[in-house]
């Protein structure tokens, strides 16, 4: 499978749209991202640096918030563009918030030469912490 396949090109071709607006001017690392969600819309995000590095946000993180906001709460598949280097994986605080919304979701990782490498997320973060660890809700039972 590769980014020319059917089920990737538009995933893909967004998330190098987003690349186009990613604002990194801290480390210079753009990355474009976006999302399937379960009805086949696709939703995108960039990166967003802040002088105050811990409230910058991730590119994936900013299209899963896109698909959300339009009412999607499960996702398919995501595609991430770098501006540089070798295909990137997302970092491990966006594979945990990928995680929420389809655990087993296809990852297509593209970098800015077009070089690709598949994953499923599961892989790249197996045993990851999810809502059956936290238990029953107060008034439900077990």
């Amino acid at each position: 499978m590769n980014a020319n396949d059917a089920g990737t090109a538009d995933l893909v071709a967004a998330a190098r749209g987003a690349l186009a607006h990613a604002y990194a001017p801290y480390s210079g690392f753009r990355v474009g991202a976006a999302v399937r969600g379960a009805s086949g819309a696709v939703y995108a995000g960039c990166n967003v640096e802040n002088a105050s590095y811990p409230v910058s946000l991730c590119a994936e993180r900013g299209a899963i918030a896109a698909a959300v906001a339009a009412g999607e709460t499960a996702l398919s598949s995501v595609a991430i563009v770098t501006a540089q280097g070798d295909p990137c994986p997302p970092c491990g605080m966006c594979r945990q918030a990928l995680s929420e919304f389809g655990p087993a979701m296809d990852v297509v990782l593209v970098s800015h030469d077009g070089r690709e490498a598949h994953h499923r997320l599961d892989a790249l973060l197996p045993a990851a912490f999810g809502p059956g660890f936290l238990g029953p809700r107060e008034g439900e039972t077990p």
